[in-house]
């Protein structure tokens, strides 16, 4: 029993070690060869994290402000993930459902409406499953994963309206990791949660 007890410290000792000293070029894939794990609610020096440009600069404003409230509704689902508000990640869930049926793609030139399409109907299906579970907030969160890779494609392409940060969490789904958007630096882990709510590396600010 004594050696099952010491066994299972030291696996516990080892996951938090491998969330707050992840080795460079971990995520190579994603562009971060130059950011640095911040464990801590204070802002990444600039040097730390590649900064990113929205591939379009000419998208129509009527479209910018429509897809913002997408952003804030995606925002406030990373908010209550991180918070373990399943309630609240529901409620944010029917909000991008909402903000998502205000965009008219009509409005993109035909390179925009190709990214924009290739993302929107996964985007809307995550949403609204994310808005039928409050009350299963493991099965929000296996959604707002791949959400988040949808919304880091659209993000990249059309800005957010405001700056945004890319981060990682490395030990979510048995160490396989996933990433988020944040409108902050500070890392508030939605994965996680409150057990481990400073788990993870800032990789990219998009601007």
């Amino acid at each position: 029993m004594k050696t099952i007890i010491l066994s299972t410290l030291a696996v516990t000792t080892l996951a938090f070690a491998a969330c707050n000293h992840q080795p460079a070029g971990h995520d190579a894939g994603h562009n971060d060869s130059s950011a640095t794990a911040h464990h801590h609610d204070t802002a990444p020096a600039a040097r730390d994290v590649t900064t990113v440009r929205p591939q379009f600069i000419d998208v129509a404003p009527t479209i910018t402000t429509a897809f913002k409230g997408v952003v804030d509704g995606y925002l406030q689902l990373k908010n209550a993930l991180a918070a373990d508000d399943d309630a609240a990640a529901a409620k944010a869930g029917e909000t991008m459902s909402a903000a998502l049926a205000k965009i008219d793609a009509s409005g993109f030139t035909a390179a925009q409406k190709k990214i924009y399409t290739d993302n929107e109907a996964d985007l809307k299906e995550h949403a609204e499953h994310i808005g039928k579970n409050a009350g299963n907030i493991t099965h929000q969160r296996e959604h707002f994963t791949m959400m988040s890779d949808d919304m880091y494609a659209l993000v990249k392409a059309f800005g957010g309206g405001q700056p945004l940060y890319y981060a990682h969490c490395p030990m979510y789904n048995q160490n396989k990791g996933a990433y988020w958007l944040s409108e902050s630096a500070a890392i508030k882990n939605p994965y996680m949660g409150q057990q481990m709510a400073g788990c993870g590396a800032v990789k990219e600010l998009i601007q």
